[in-house]
């Protein structure tokens, strides 16, 4: 595929330019610096914002999270040098824009809402990528792409489980989503894992709900231990080749390297790690993948939004690779897999 496709006319109608390669400062910004997308057509993977912090537990702010991604991922290039991979040469990749939420009060209804635009994303056939947002809204996707019936595997960087039960009368916050999930049956617990789990506990109801259901928890000390390379290693062995999500929190990472989050926990991976970590997941059937928790109030030097952008570029890579580069092609050497 060229990136022509990717080219604009200036305003006069002449001149086609590529956006992308334009000066950083300049041009609307949307994630990439891709097209936004006015409807869903023609589109293999959809890059998207869920503007919304209604599942906090504690600080708000990750609600800007999509607007400040964007303006930070115009410091993404089309080539990433550590996998070696251009996704724009590979597939069609546009901003879908913010899932509209017309209910900015009210957290159940934001779920369904939020379900309900990922299905018209699911049924289009575009795969996902996405930015939140506290994590509440992976709950929500998870129902819109997966089914009792074809349940997704989750590799999960974060703090913190996101287990527990129901927190001062909702049960839809941003402590949840995986509980929420596998009671719904579209998340497969046995093939899941958990990767840099740490920080106090008041009860230790998630984690005892995560370990009794099957999934695979890191924390981070046994992260430490292990090291990166044997952590990837894990999680391909739990995951095997199934349907997978990649779900990043940023309080996964040491609040050094982003600050700007609702819920930091020191001790936790580096940036480098965590690259290091998503590109040894190459070839893995991903189906989708989030950022979430990125709350550029608490960072005004913008490195949070960065680091966000960051992580969303590289998922965005592998999952460009998997369906439509080398990963495709090895595949089809193979055989068919399981989907």
């Amino acid at each position: 595929m060229s990136t022509e496709n990717y080219f604009r006319s200036d305003i006069g109608g002449e001149d086609a330019y590529n956006p992308m390669k334009e000066p950083r400062y300049s041009e609307i910004a949307t994630f990439m610096r891709a097209p936004l997308a006015a409807t869903l057509e023609n589109v293999d993977i959809g890059l998207i914002g869920v503007p919304t912090d209604l599942g906090v537990t504690n600080r708000p702010g990750a609600r800007h999270g999509p607007r400040e991604i964007r303006n930070s991922s115009s410091l993404m290039r089309g080539f990433n040098l550590g996998l070696g991979v251009n996704p724009y040469e590979l597939c069609r990749i546009a901003d879908l824009g913010d899932v509209r939420l017309s209910h900015r009060y009210d957290l159940e209804k934001q779920v369904e809402e939020i379900e309900a635009f990922y299905r018209k994303v699911k049924a289009a056939g575009i795969l996902p990528v996405s930015a939140g947002g506290d994590h509440s809204i992976t709950y929500p996707i998870f129902r819109a792409i997966a089914s009792p019936s074809a349940p997704v595997g989750m590799v999960h960087i974060d703090a913190h489980t996101d287990t527990w039960g129901e927190f001062f009368g909702s049960k839809f916050t941003h402590g949840a989503p995986f509980r929420l999930a596998v009671e719904a049956g579209v998340l497969d617990p046995r093939r899941t894992i958990q990767i840099g789990i740490r920080g106090g506990q008041n009860f230790m109801d998630g984690i005892e709900f995560s370990r009794s259901h099957g999934m695979r928890v890191v924390f981070i000390e046994e992260f430490s231990e292990l090291g990166v390379e044997r952590v990837i290693e894990e999680s391909r062995r739990v995951v095997g080749d199934g349907p997978t999500y990649i779900s990043f929190d940023v309080d996964g990472l040491d609040p050094v390297y982003a600050p700007g989050t609702g819920t930091p926990e020191v001790g936790g991976i580096t940036t480098l790690e965590a690259q290091r970590l998503l590109r040894g997941l190459r070839g893995l059937n991903l189906v989708g993948g989030d950022v979430v928790e990125v709350a550029p109030p608490y960072d005004q030097t913008g490195n949070t939004a960065l680091v966000g952008a960051t992580m969303m570029f590289e998922i965005l890579c592998l999952i460009a690779d998997r369906h439509f580069g080398a990963g495709r092609a090895a595949r089809s050497a193979q055989g068919p897999v399981k989907r």
